[in-house]
């Protein structure tokens, strides 16, 4: 099993997408949303994936993960069964000094809700950060995707 190490953040305005060197569509739900083992489906433009990760340690960086493609077809079917609450989002990709930022812009029910996540080597890797990063969240489990399809962004943004 792999082990994912990565952070997140808030992100202040749209500025990104002018860095972006690729973007994709995701929609995605969970067979199983559970801390402990978190089963979720996914397309990414034409591609399906089926990916199983872990509960995540103390500081939230890091936690196993298992991931393998499947068809479209596949995925779309695994989608019907999933879980309530399907999350639909845009993935930019956005190279910045030495790492390759993942920004999410979210619709529906987590519209108006935008991160970002870099991946690292190890929890304490130093990396460059842009101008429109903002507020790191990596660890608070509001911002989980397996979270946001039962709570939105929309029903707790207020209230931050």
């Amino acid at each position: 099993m792999a082990q994912e190490i990565e952070r997140k953040f808030l992100v202040k305005d749209d500025s990104f997408k002018k860095q972006a060197i690729k973007s994709v569509r995701i929609v995605q739900g969970y067979l199983s949303s559970v801390p402990e083992r978190t089963v979720r489906v996914r397309i990414v433009g034409e591609k399906g994936y089926l990916t199983i990760k872990g509960i995540g340690n103390e500081s939230g960086a890091s936690r196993f993960e298992w991931e393998t493609e499947i068809s479209r077809e596949e995925a779309e079917k695994l989608l019907k069964i999933c879980e309530p609450g399907i999350i639909d989002k845009t993935r930019y990709l956005v190279r910045v000094g030495h790492h390759t930022f993942e920004v999410d812009e979210f619709y529906g029910e987590n519209e108006g809700l935008v991160l970002a996540e870099v991946e690292l080597d190890f929890e304490d890797e130093q990396f460059e950060k842009p101008d429109w990063l903002g507020k790191e969240v990596t660890g608070d489990q509001r911002y989980y995707n397996a979270v946001l399809r039962k709570n939105p962004y929309r029903k707790w943004k207020d209230k931050i």
